[in-house]
């Protein structure tokens, strides 16, 4: 018997009715012979609009959503979703897998909490590179991968082709583009090299980059003029891509940083958004509502401005991020020698105690006794991992900014915490309509030696964490737009195609969880430990997470922007 169509599949029941008023037949003995590879049943639908969700069942044929609503064909395979949330697969706006994913493609820790696609891009990318570029690169992969690409689009596919988990997606890092053309100088380029980082993002956005991505706290990324990043911005505006900037200051400077942000927006004439908004430091904290009108006002008035966000009151990053940034022009090496001269040193640390500074000084913003060390590869250093620095500065006996100049010295590569928010303000930020949410974090499976390593909490349980704290415990944010702020919104701000609801024709990326379980376990103390409460998840229609454990499947894609040339009506890009 011919197939029916999936129209043809989704009879109504006022159909039924009309059909046995007809006398043609009754419901009984109306059978509909569709087979599906999968039916969800019974769930709990929310279909990522923030509307209130319905009962309902869901078919998946190959890759794609066939029907919602009432399904009366079976499926190949059935899964009975009573009590649960049906949901869109959950977008990670901010992620670091990027590297994690070519040494363990299942993504784990974000799989367990829903997370469907990997959306990377944070001023850093896998490219494009130079030669240089890809030694450098090579030496801390080691022996994970061969690295083979480079363009930003050959790296995705490599990702594709090696297999992983989730879909992946990436922003073209703007200090990736710089370092690309000018390396780690404190240099502005002049109009062939600009015209050089214009053609790099062209490229990238045409292989399907989402937008070109900034940041600006960290050398080089930071050594980028407001109009430099204009320029790369415009390109990546000529192919219906999104500006997106860790900002120049999240804490005394916020104000300025954020009109850097809409500047960018109107002279690239392109979207913008800021990851992950925060208040840094206490004398900040209640500056919120200020923020709010900032960015609510840019939006009212024609800029297209979102935000992102993690649900933890602490951030992380490298120990060498409390140096001032002029320090590190020109790589590590020259950051040592200078640090090295004691009438460098003496000017760096007058530059980290004083009380105002032009550049964000984390360690006034977090004071010494809210930074923890979490990770050192120099096993002299490994014993003071899990201290403050203020503890390490008591037990060597000097000030916090010469102990953390050691430290730097000693290891350039030390991991650290930073506690510097307000839990007011993150429970504030989330009920925002215009806000996203990301890890910021890799994606990890806690085995083997990952467990040996430090971590953000938020690597395991920042999705979860919303769902489970913040929407249920807190109260702070409807489910249905927490849901909305983690699938259909930030796939409508990356101008995804096909993704990011639940609608016939969509792929079928889907996410089974139960709201009254769903939990994050991970903690500062100990990070390793994976949320709980999703259960099913599917990613282009492959199971891939089941009864809460990981089946091992690998079908993620390489998720495309809308200038990417390969669209069947040639993409975005002008010109």
């Amino acid at each position: 018997m011919k197939k029916l169509s999936s129209r043809t599949a989704r009879l109504s029941a006022a159909t039924l009715l009309l059909a046995t008023i007809a006398g043609c037949t009754t419901p009984e003995t109306l059978q509909d012979p569709t087979v599906y590879d999968l039916v969800i049943r019974n769930g709990s639908i929310y279909d990522g609009s923030g509307d209130a969700p319905y009962p309902g069942d869901l078919a998946v044929e190959g890759d794609r959503i066939v029907a919602i609503g009432m399904v009366r064909g079976q499926g190949r395979k059935e899964i009975d979703a009573a009590g649960n949330a049906v949901a869109p697969g959950f977008i990670n706006m901010l992620s670091w897998a990027n590297r994690s994913l070519i040494e363990d493609g299942r993504g784990m820790s974000d799989i367990r909490q829903g997370v469907t696609l990997e959306v990377f891009g944070e001023g850093w990318t896998m490219g494009p590179i130079n030669d240089a570029m890809r030694e450098d690169l090579q030496s801390q992969i080691g022996e994970s991968g061969t690295v083979g690409w480079t363009t930003l689009g050959e790296y995705l596919e490599f990702l594709e082709r090696k297999g992983v988990s989730p879909n992946v997606a990436s922003f073209v890092g703007a200090t990736t583009v710089r370092i690309h053309e000018l390396g780690e100088r404190d240099v502005d380029p002049d109009a062939e090299q600009l015209g050089r980082m214009r053609a790099l993002v062209r490229n990238a956005m045409e292989e399907g980059a989402m937008g070109v991505g900034s940041a600006l706290i960290y050398a080089p990324g930071n050594y980028a003029e407001t109009r430099e990043l204009v320029a790369l911005a415009e390109e990546a505006g000529r192919c219906g891509g999104m500006y997106i900037s860790h900002m120049r200051s999240e804490a005394d400077d916020i104000g300025s940083a954020i009109d850097e942000v809409i500047t960018i927006a109107r002279e690239g004439n392109l979207p913008a958004e800021i990851y992950h908004l925060k208040l840094a430091g206490k004398r900040n904290w209640g500056r919120l509502p200020e923020i709010v009108a900032q960015i609510e006002e840019a939006r009212r008035s024609g800029v297209r401005l979102t935000t992102n966000m993690y649900l933890y009151t602490a951030g992380g990053t490298g120990l060498d991020a409390v140096i001032p940034p002029w320090v590190q022009d020109g790589g590590r090496d020259a950051m040592v020698e200078r640090l090295k001269d004691p009438a460098t040193r003496a000017r760096v640390l007058k530059e980290m105690r004083a009380t105002e500074s032009d550049w964000e000084n984390l360690l006034r913003a977090a004071g010494a006794e809210g930074i923890l060390l979490v990770s050192s590869e120099s096993p002299a250093l490994k014993p003071l991992m899990g201290k403050t620095l203020a503890e390490i500065a008591t037990m060597r006996g000097k000030g916090a900014e010469e102990t953390a100049i050691d430290l730097v010295l000693e290891d350039g590569e030390i991991g650290a915490i930073y506690f510097m928010m307000s839990e007011d303000n993150v429970v504030r930020q989330a009920s925002l309509p215009y806000m996203s949410f990301g890890s910021d974090a890799a994606a990890p499976a806690a085995e083997g030696e990952v467990l040996n390593s430090a971590a953000h909490p938020r690597t395991y349980g920042n999705f979860a964490r919303l769902l489970g704290k913040y929407v249920r415990e807190e109260k702070a944010v409807p489910l249905a737009q927490a849901i909305r702020g983690l699938t259909s919104l930030p796939a409508s701000n990356l101008g995804l195609r096909q993704r990011g609801s639940l609608t016939v024709g969509n792929f079928a990326d889907i996410v089974i969880f139960d709201p009254a379980t769903i939990a994050d376990h991970a903690t500062y103390e100990q990070p390793h430990q994976y949320a709980t409460g999703v259960t099913e998840v599917f990613i282009n229609g492959v199971q891939v997470l089941s009864a809460g454990e990981h089946t091992g499947a690998k079908p993620g894609r390489v998720v495309r922007g809308p200038g990417w040339t390969g669209w069947p009506d040639g993409g975005a890009c002008e010109g």
